[in-house]
């Protein structure tokens, strides 16, 4: 083979090699198998049902208007998460127990009781239901599945009382009390102190109505109490009654659980309102993701539970200030509502210098502090 043959040769044997390569890359792979079906979506859960029992009627615009204030924030937060019910003017007592059970019977998983007076039929229902969630509110009994939650009602009676003390001008205050337990008690005390701190000339006169929801009622006690020479007034009662006898009369109040300045705009001076949401929107999201257990929950100002909100525009500035001032202090610690050296009605001293009273102190409470006339109903 010459030299121009051997390279004919070889061309052809790379074209060869060439076009076998080509055709084994042209080989077409075999067909990719067939996508598998995505796994079906886990069935939505069924929303936690959630009951609630109100005292009074949710149009009160006090104690159960701020309760389901509350659960209607909760249910917009948690959404189709949730579905709740609630009953309403349920009478505290036997009644309230056969209410809780039927709450049961319906289905619901977590059960809000609103009043004190509903304590016991919790306790008795909670322990036939190991499977429900309840809770309580101002109660103090407490088992696996039943726990409680409250307000500390008294910082905002503190503060109320400030303007109080500064508005007064006979230095008498008057109070509309429902039922004479350590709440109610704390509330007087609270209020008295608060005014006392800026006058300590202040005393405060109690008329007890034995209902947490009686507007006539209610009425001839703030009736009684201006008639006595006092002419700023508070409650512990959950509808507009007093602050609206108030107004009539010329004279002055607060608002209590909510806001209920539209009510009497020119006796108005403030509300003691309830921000309960804070709280519902914590059990809400517990219950639901199984974090839920039981325990005492007592919230204020800190926690923004409690506020005196709407405070009138005649109120002076420098009356404001005290009252920004006294709510930083109760957020921070540096203020509390309760702190020695403090005296009871009679003289007895009922906590020494600097000390600051605990919540079994404050649980405790049956006596009126110095400058509240008379005594505790209960108290012997």
């Amino acid at each position: 083979m010459n030299h121009r043959t051997f390279l004919k040769h070889l061309a052809l044997g790379a074209l060869a090699l060439a076009t076998g390569l080509t055709a084994c890359g042209k080989k077409e792979a075999p067909p990719a198998p067939a996508p598998a079906a995505a796994p079906a979506p886990p069935p939505k859960p069924a929303p936690l049902k959630i009951g609630f029992i109100y005292v009074g009627p949710t149009g009160d615009a006090g104690w159960t208007f701020a309760h389901d204030e509350g659960r209607k924030a909760a249910v917009a937060k948690y959404g189709d998460k949730v579905t709740t019910t609630f009953v309403e003017k349920v009478p505290e007592g036997p009644d309230a127990e056969r209410v809780v059970r039927d709450l049961v019977a319906q289905g619901n998983k977590l059960i809000f009781a609103t009043s004190f007076g509903f304590m016991d039929a919790m306790v008795k229902v909670a322990k036939d239901h190991p499977e429900v969630r309840f809770e309580h509110a101002t109660g103090y009994k407490t088992t696996e599945n039943l726990r409680v939650y409250e307000a500390r009602f008294y910082e905002g009676a503190y503060l109320a009382g400030i303007v109080a003390g500064k508005t007064t001008k006979s230095n008498t205050l008057g109070f509309v009390a429902s039922f004479p337990i350590p709440e109610v008690v704390r509330n007087i005390n609270a209020f008295t102190l608060g005014a006392q701190s800026v006058n300590p000339k202040v005393k405060t006169k109690v008329v007890w109505v034995s209902s947490w929801f009686d507007p006539p009622k209610e009425t001839e006690a703030a009736q009684q109490l201006m008639d006595g020479g006092a002419d700023v007034l508070l409650q512990n009662t959950d509808s507009t009654a007093v602050l609206q006898a108030a107004e009539r009369r010329g004279k002055y109040a607060f608002g209590w659980d909510s806001d209920m300045s539209a009510f009497a705009p020119k006796a108005h001076l403030g509300s003691c309102a309830l921000n309960w949401a804070v709280y519902y929107e914590k059990a809400f999201g517990e219950a639901l993701d199984g974090t839920w257990k039981t325990e005492v929950t007592k919230w204020g100002v800190k926690e923004n539970m409690v506020n005196l909100v709407k405070v009138a525009d005649f109120v002076p500035a420098d009356v404001k200030a005290l009252v920004e001032k006294a709510t930083a202090g109760l957020k921070d610690g540096s203020v509390a509502v309760f702190k020695g050296p403090l005296k009871d009605s009679a003289g007895k001293e009922v906590l020494a210098k600097d000390v600051v009273a605990d919540d079994a102190w404050k649980g405790a409470i049956n006596f009126y502090v110095k400058g509240v006339e008379g005594k505790v109903p209960s108290s012997k």
